[in-house]
């Protein structure tokens, strides 16, 4: 075996910078072919810049990846992990050269693309290109908002920046066009991004579909834009320095860069975008870039002793920090308790005792429920925030005592999303990613896919994120079937790690506030009404709070021949059903059905208890995918196998069969 321990000794200077660059990528380059998948090219051509923000910028201790006051770096390029591979194995994060070397391969730490909680230092799960640019805006945000919340004039315990490497791909998805917009109307100053612009993608070069003036573009979002050669690290240096003394707008800088930095045939290419090198080419770099050719995962001992300066300073950055709280603490201690209660995402043990009581004679719509909900809570919990998309005199989510967040107001609590479905559900995400608070989102349900992408990786993350969707079936009623959410539901209970409630009226709603909460390892997605529906009273109905179990049973009957299951405003309908069979001496069990995923998490025999054994139905204004789980291939459903109507809803619930008198007709038809 050849012997490289001699290689790169004793260089300083930029050499040393060239050799620790060089190590970058050509980590990747091998652990790319050695897996025989994956994307060489972004790594080589960032490794410049990367290096410099990394070791001489970005704030960070390899020792405490959850440090609260690191600087936030986000791969939102996420193909070309193994730039950032290669940098937390440098930088002493936990990620050994073997696992370097276990590239895409199972049950490793370096996925495909960057996976958040598999490996210290990944903070967002990336690769959807464009989620990450918004991730880090939500960064931003929470950055922001929680400097305003616990800094003094004497003491600042949250101060730091969130960078992004974003590609060609990211800048030109809708989402980032959305994230810009909003960051740059907020001015968000710490905000950095650094655009990859190497002209090209899977297809070849950019031209065949994109030739915007991207920096034109950026400066009418009111953003600070440069502009450099992204292989010059003296200009990355500057233009990083530059972009951090920009306090009232965010920045991005325009590295031009050659995709494959360093191989002789490939860089430039689209080949060098998604696929290996291929054997040949990697030693043709290796000497193109003055390396030994049949080194594979060489670290010289000098690149090494190199990033062990980056760790001795994260830690001598987080030491200085460490006083500063410290002192802090002292100074203020009814700060610091709330501190804790932010980060370690404390909740008040009487929160139940705080939600508002309803009377059972006046029916209300559930999203305005949850308006009176919220505001309750908002006012217990202190890390709650969130807001909506443009939409919150509909899905009432706005409470007006937390004032709303801009460039003059970082400590309110309502943020205006704008008609930005997409970004709102990335910069939500980016919140949970960033820590401290407890972020909402609020949209009509039907919108749900504007903002698929970002619900997705919110579940795949475990991100503790609370949706609000409103208008939730076909009775939002004349806006007509492009806005009755038929089958919705079904999608979002598809996706796993998502929790979805359905309460069925006022005091579900409360209770599934509070089960949203609770869920600190996934999102949660509350459905809500649009229309009023009965109110159930707590004498008659007193396990409301069973809401937290999934499912329950809300009326018992000895002599039952059927149970009907319900969610949402079904619930009612069925208990009319329930009214109607029994005089016709059919005895009717009926199961509040508000979520699925909270009811598989209940012991066996409470599951079997709800169901019971005699012939189910379900009841839900949506389609029945899905339902076969608890009523069978042969239980009857009463919900829609077909787009909605634009009329009145009382006139569509007659139409499609979902009245108690049409579900009992329909249930003594099926009984025989």
């Amino acid at each position: 075996m050849d012997d490289y321990t001699s290689f790169g000794k004793g260089i300083t200077g930029k050499e040393l910078d060239d050799l620790c660059v060089n190590t970058i990528r050509l980590l990747a380059v091998d652990a790319v072919q050695k897996a025989n998948s994956g994307h060489p090219g972004l790594p080589m051509g960032c490794a410049d810049f990367a290096y410099v923000l990394w070791t001489q910028f970005l704030k960070h201790n390899p020792a405490n990846p959850f440090w609260q006051n690191r600087d936030r770096f986000i791969l939102s390029a996420g193909h070309g992990c193994m730039l950032l591979y290669s940098l937390l194995h440098l930088c002493g994060y936990k990620i050994p050269l073997e696992q370097v070397q276990q590239f895409r391969q199972l049950n490793s730490k370096t996925p495909g693309h960057p996976e958040f909680n598999l490996a210290n230092g990944v903070e967002t799960t990336t690769g959807p290109l464009g989620q990450g640019a918004a991730n880090a805006v939500g960064m931003a945000i929470a950055e922001q908002h929680l400097a305003a919340q616990f800094n003094t004039e004497s003491h600042k315990v949250i101060d730091h920046f969130s960078y992004a490497i974003l590609g060609d791909g990211c800048n030109q998805e809708g989402v980032v066009n959305e994230t810009v917009s909003l960051a740059g109307h907020l001015g968000l100053g710490k905000v950095v991004y650094f655009y990859d612009f190497n002209e090209i993608t899977i297809e070849g070069k950019t031209d065949l579909a994109y030739s915007d003036d991207v920096a034109a573009r950026y400066r009418a979002y009111h953003w600070h834009v440069q502009e450099i050669d992204g292989h010059d690290r003296a200009a990355c240096a500057a233009a990083l320095g530059a972009a951090r003394d920009v306090k009232d707008r965010p920045s991005i800088i325009i590295g031009h860069t050659t995709i494959g930095f360093g191989s002789p045939h490939k860089a430039g290419s689209r080949e060098a975008h998604g696929e290996p090198l291929g054997a040949d080419e990697v030693k043709a770099t290796k000497r193109n870039l003055g390396w030994p050719e049949g080194a594979q995962f060489l670290v010289p001992e000098a690149v090494r002793t190199r990033f062990d300066e980056v760790r001795r300073k994260g830690a001598e950055a987080e030491a200085a920090w460490q006083g500063t709280f410290e002192a802090w603490k002292t100074a203020n201690p009814q700060k610091a308790r709330l501190w804790d209660v932010h980060w370690k995402r404390e909740l008040p043990a009487d929160l139940p005792a705080k939600l508002p009581k309803f009377d059972p004679a006046k029916p209300q719509a559930t999203r305005n429920v949850g308006s009176e909900v919220l505001k309750a809570l908002m006012s217990a919990v202190p890390q709650l925030i969130g807001g909506s998309a443009d939409l919150h005199p509909s899905t009432k989510t706005y409470i007006k005592e937390h004032g709303s967040f801009s460039k003059t107001n970082r400590a309110a609590r309502n943020f205006h999303f704008g008609i930005r479905e997409h970004a709102m559900g990335s910069i939500l995400n980016g919140i949970a990613y960033h820590g401290g608070l407890i972020p909402f989102g609020s949209t009509f349900f039907v919108f749900l896919d504007y903002m698929r992408p970002p619900v997705r990786i919110a579940s795949l993350s475990h991100l503790p994120v609370i949706y609000v969707f409103t208008h939730d079936s076909i009775f939002v009623g004349e806006d007509g079937p492009t806005h009755q959410p038929v089958e919705q539901l079904a999608s979002l209970r598809a996706i796993p790690n998502i929790t979805v409630i359905r309460p069925a009226e006022a005091h579900e709603t409360g209770w599934a506030w509070i089960a949203a909460l609770e869920n600190s390892s996934g999102p949660t997605a509350l459905l809500l009404t649009r229309q009023n529906v009965p109110v159930l009273d707590p004498n008659q109905y007193p396990n409301t709070e069973d809401l937290r179990k999934g499912a329950y049973v809300l009326a018992e009957d000895p002599k039952a021949r059927v149970t009907l299951l319900a969610s949402g405003s079904e619930v009612s309908v069925a208990l009319d059903a329930a009214a109607r069979l029994k005089t016709d001496n059919i005895g009717a069990r009926v199961v509040s059905f508000p979520s699925w995923e909270l009811f598989e998490k209940q012991p066996e025999a409470y599951r079997k208890q709800v169901l019971g054994s005699v012939r189910r139905i379900a009841i839900e204004a949506g389609v029945r995918q899905g339902w076969e789980r608890y009523i069978g291939d042969n239980g009857l459903f009463c919900g829609m196998d077909r787009f909605g109507l634009s009329a009145p809803w009382q006139t569509l619930a007659k139409e499609f069969g979902l009245t108690g008198e049409a579900v009992a007709a329909r249930v003594k038809v099926w009984l025989g």
